[in-house]
């Protein structure tokens, strides 16, 4: 997905289709800055349990899983995704506006799982609209979604510090302020017209797999990358929840969860050089191993600095797995599969996410943060996946690769 030109806009290109596609990006994630570290916070400001959290983070994420790819296939079918954008923006606006009045477990999980619902096809369609700029004018995917995990950091970054100043009550309104952003986005996305092949998030509904997309090392590979995704279930629900009681500040969580992403960001900047050292598996099984420690570490007693450089572990853990499975499709799945890998890939992590973090509702209600442990056995399940996809895949293009295979 990179490509010499990077930000230069080339013939036929919406004027400034980069730096639009750049902003857009930032609005979702900072909705997600907020939401992902504080909002499980603002739940427990309606003395909900841990089940009960679990269950108001969980049921939403099986629910997004269908209707993204549904809301892919209506943008498909009108021509302009733009519109659909739009009215994704608009309406999960309208459910954040609604949470103001809302209190009690069963009318907060209701709104949640609505706003979800509305909410989830924002992120891919923004990402299917950036595909197609690299598809059709050559432009740099990597430099125009950097910008979206830069939002992130200052997003949780400025709700760490609220939360320090106003605690839960701080998470409704930060959220409503990111949502009228992406309402923002959808103004100011490029229009482009009919994309030249399906969607990625309505590759499942509409496209068959194709053969190339069946092979048993890419399936093994999905499968097991999904798995150590979905081990960051308890991170992401649990943490902020389990660091505020073990005193740290709000500044302290945000700087927790920025540096994080900031890890990110350094290594999508270093995947070429990483691509050139080393094979696309031996990438993929360093970061299902990392994985495993991860969370085998985490129930540790730390200070603050041990969780500091733990969370720089995300460099691996998500990062470089998200760079190798890229990679590694490009090079095993034929080029009119791609939407439906893609889709694919986005269905088995929402799934897995989805039961993960239900299950983390129990595991960290009744073990606390040792509930990581479980986690671990995730991954764990995943490096097996990766591991044994490794040894299904044919020998041929499992070295090292140049920058124009693929990389």
């Amino acid at each position: 997905m990179t490509a010499p030109s990077g930000f230069t806009v080339t013939a036929g290109a919406p004027p400034y289709f980069a730096a639009r596609i750049a902003l857009v990006f930032c609005a979702p994630m900072m909705v997600n800055g907020i939401a992902l570290p504080f909002f499980p916070v603002w739940l427990e400001t309606l003395s909900m349990n841990d089940f009960q959290i679990g269950i108001v983070l969980a049921l939403p994420m099986f629910v997004r899983v269908f209707t993204a790819p549904a809301a892919g296939v209506i943008a498909d079918r009108i021509g302009e995704r733009s519109v659909v954008l739009m009215w994704s923006g608009v309406l999960s606006l309208a459910t954040a506006l609604l949470f103001f009045g809302v209190h009690g477990f069963w009318p907060v999980l209701l709104l949640y799982t609505l706003q979800c619902a509305v909410y989830s096809p924002y992120v891919p369609i923004t990402d299917a609209i950036a595909l197609s700029g690299v598809r059709r004018w050559n432009f740099d995917y990597s430099r125009m979604r950097l910008w979206g995990s830069l939002a992130f950091i200052v997003a949780t970054m400025i709700g760490g510090w609220l939360a320090g100043l106003y605690g839960g009550a701080m998470v409704l309104p930060a959220m409503a302020a990111a949502f009228a952003l992406t309402v923002v986005g959808a103004v100011i996305v490029p229009k482009i017209g009919r994309p030249r092949r399906p969607s990625p998030i309505a590759a499942i509904a509409t496209m068959p797999a194709a053969r190339t997309l069946r092979q048993r090392d890419v399936q093994l590979m999905l499968i097991g990358v999904s798995l150590v995704n979905a081990s960051h279930a308890m991170l992401y629900a649990f943490s902020v929840i389990y660091w505020r009681k073990k005193g740290f500040s709000g500044t302290d969580i945000g700087l927790l969860w920025s540096v994080g992403v900031l890890a990110e960001v350094i290594l999508f900047a270093c995947a070429v050089r990483l691509r050139r050292r080393f094979s696309l598996w031996s990438m993929m099984i360093f970061g299902c191993s990392a994985a495993v420690g991860r969370w085998l570490i985490f129930p540790l007693e730390m200070p603050f600095a041990g969780y500091f450089v733990l969370q720089c572990l995300h460099a691996f853990t998500f990062a470089l797995l998200h760079v190798s499975v890229q990679s590694r499709m490009v090079e095993r799945v034929a080029e009119e599969q791609e939407a439906a890998a893609q889709g694919l890939y986005f269905f088995y992590t929402g799934i897995f996410m989805a039961a993960a973090t239900f299950i983390s509702g129990y595991a960290f209600n009744w073990y606390g943060v040792d509930g990581f442990y479980l986690m671990s056995v995730i991954a764990a399940a995943g490096l097996v996946c990766v591991v044994a996809g490794r040894f299904a895949a044919p020998r041929l293009g499992d070295q090292p690769q140049s920058v124009a295979s693929g990389g």
